[in-house]
């Protein structure tokens, strides 16, 4: 098939004379392409133009109309295989699209030099970053208040969640004066503090029905047992974490304080602080010989961290006391208070609102000693648990 193009503003390098056309055809389009004689014969600068062949596309129309557009372009149109096709138009294409008046051929090629508008995006809204740390179960903080006792947990400020977590059960069994309570300080997640919170004390308690209690070593051989079978189902679930153990048992008139890790119990002995518990931190000398000889210096005890249970053990320390009159309350709480209120300053703090045994005192003073250990600069979690020895005599 041959066509001849109308090209507007023809330069002396481009003329109807000098273009021979060469195309591909396909029942869609028609693919044209020319070469340039030795244009240097008509321009100097024309002969690096000459070794560069030009191609464009004419897309069918409707009617077996043929249009494409270059330069000021020429539509052309192609009525049919074998006949001499002719310009319709060499107007500035931005006059057809401007609604001008079209020829019949023109106007039905128009619509193919329109630019078809791509389907609108929907982009939607950034929401907006809440940076601000969230707890796990959505509590920032816990506060519960008993005739006998008080506990008030606050998140640190740098935690993304509560991993401390609290226990207190009174009237164990029905029996008024059994009672157990502990605070169980998470590291690496919520799960070990979880699970010793709802686990340790029905051991405990499992353990010490087994054996007649005649003397303080039965004690400490149950509350052992007890945080061992607790550690050892902790690791069987293969779940992350680790967590250190404060915990009190009330029997009888006994008090039994074991710990793992760095919670602490002190008691108010007339006024007195008196620490029941020992932190289990490599910077003791005990723990660091011990862990020294397994070859590494790290956490020292606590239930959990598979990972480390090379060093890091779930035996705890237990100390046995009778209950005594002067005995006034038992501060339990993990080391986000301890490492910055002393002991003596929990105690002195605590005792004016702990001795009119009023519930809600007992509460208040639970959160003046989280607010002081905040106000100091803790950024960790912050959990305490008050007791009222004296209700238990």
């Amino acid at each position: 098939m041959s066509c001849s193009v109308a090209v507007a503003g023809a330069s002396p390098v481009f003329s109807p004379s000098h273009i021979s056309l060469s195309f591909k055809a396909s029942p869609e389009s028609l693919t044209l392409t020319h070469g340039l004689r030795a244009a240097s014969e008509a321009s100097p600068s024309a002969a690096s133009a000459s070794s560069s062949p030009f191609r464009f596309r004419l897309q069918r129309g409707a009617g077996g109309l043929w249009a494409s557009s270059f330069g000021k372009e020429a539509i052309v149109a192609l009525d049919s295989p074998g006949k001499r096709a002719s310009p319709v138009a060499s107007a500035d294409p931005c006059a057809l699209l401007q609604g001008a008046p079209l020829a019949p051929a023109a106007a039905a090629t128009s619509t193919l030099l329109k630019r078809k508008r791509p389907a609108r995006i929907d982009i939607p809204a950034m929401q907006s970053l809440d940076l601000a740390a969230r707890s796990g179960c959505g509590e920032e903080v816990v506060e519960v208040q008993s005739a006998r006792f008080s506990v008030f947990c606050k998140r640190g400020k740098t935690r993304k969640e509560m991993e401390d977590r609290y226990k207190a059960a009174v009237d164990v069994n029905g029996n008024p004066r059994l009672a157990f309570f502990g605070i169980f300080d998470g590291h690496g997640g919520t799960n070990a503090a979880v699970f010793a919170a709802d686990n340790i004390d029905k051991h405990v308690m499992d353990e010490m029905a087994k054996r007649s209690i005649e003397n303080g070593d039965r004690y400490k051989e149950a509350i052992k047992t007890a945080y061992l079978k607790t550690d050892v189902e902790f690791l069987e679930k293969e779940e992350v974490g680790g967590a250190c153990c404060v915990t009190a048992v009330i029997s009888d008139g006994d008090l039994i304080v074991s710990n793992a890790g760095d919670c602490r119990a002190v008691m108010s002995s007339g006024g007195t602080a008196e620490a029941l518990t020992s932190d289990h931190r490599p910077s003791r000398e005990d723990e660091r010989d011990r862990i020294e000889r397994l070859g590494s210096l790290a956490i020292s005890r606590g239930i959990g961290d598979r990972h480390l249970k090379q060093w890091v053990i779930a035996e705890p320390e237990t100390k046995i006391l009778r209950i005594k009159p002067e005995y006034e309350f038992l501060i339990l709480a993990s080391d986000g208070l301890w490492d910055k209120v002393t002991n003596q300053e929990a105690v002195d703090i605590a005792r004016p609102l702990c001795m009119n045994c009023d519930k809600q005192s007992r509460l208040s003073a639970c959160k003046k000693l989280v607010d002081l250990s905040v106000a100091r600069g803790s950024v960790d979690d912050v959990s305490v648990v008050i007791i009222q020895l004296r209700d238990f005599l």
